[in-house]
């Protein structure tokens, strides 16, 4: 695995991919039984029930709702959502298009922009969000945990590595972590940006 996991939350760079790969669909009786067990419980649908917000939340609620305001994204809501892969502040109204982007390119680059200004002089505990739109990365997020497994399916069955489609910082962090625990393959991304991709190898 290499710095994917380490610098995408605040990573200085353009984002931007082009549009994703098909998803690698694999025979799964050939598959390892823990590979099909993960791969069911990443297909189940996101959580995205709303809790009370903690107290820590708030500035980085208002300063979203600063950023939206002057992007002349109105009457948006702001909901905090915590999820198995990271905390999310969740922007709900009515036509989000324009904030999501193309491929969730614009998403992306908020993201960016936000989590830097959050963290801006802080040096110790910075705290990092994931800005989503109506519940788009997290539906993304469970596709791309369901890609990662069916590409380690299909690596344990071809033995040779499998390149993915590039793809956006974010989520290669996601497929990064979704295989981490692996036993039979690991990780790493080649690449530049927006080219960038991960590549998943036999052990």
């Amino acid at each position: 695995m290499d710095e994917d996991l380490q610098d995408d939350s605040n990573r200085d760079e353009a984002p931007g991919a082009r549009p994703y790969g098909r998803r690698h669909r694999g025979r799964r009786r050939h598959a390892p039984r823990e590979a099909n067990g993960e791969a069911q419980r990443a297909a189940a649908p996101p959580r995205d029930q709303a809790v009370p917000e903690p107290e820590e939340v708030k500035p980085a609620r208002e300063l979203l709702e600063q950023i939206l305001e002057k992007m002349g994204i109105e009457s948006a809501e702001v909901a905090y959502i915590p999820r198995t892969e990271g905390e999310y502040l969740e922007v709900r109204g009515a036509d989000l298009a324009n904030l999501i982007g193309r491929h969730g390119n614009t998403l992306e680059a908020l993201n960016l922009v936000f989590n830097n200004i959050l963290n801006v002089g802080v040096r110790n505990q910075r705290h990092y969000y994931t800005i989503d739109a109506e519940g788009y990365r997290a539906r993304r997020a469970e596709q791309l945990k369901t890609i990662a497994l069916q590409t380690l399916e299909r690596t344990i069955r071809e033995k040779r590595p499998i390149k993915l489609e590039p793809m956006l910082p974010s989520e290669r962090k996601i497929i990064h972590l979704a295989l981490a625990d692996s036993p039979f393959v690991q990780t790493e991304s080649e690449g530049v940006e927006p080219e960038r991709r991960v590549v998943v190898s036999p052990k």
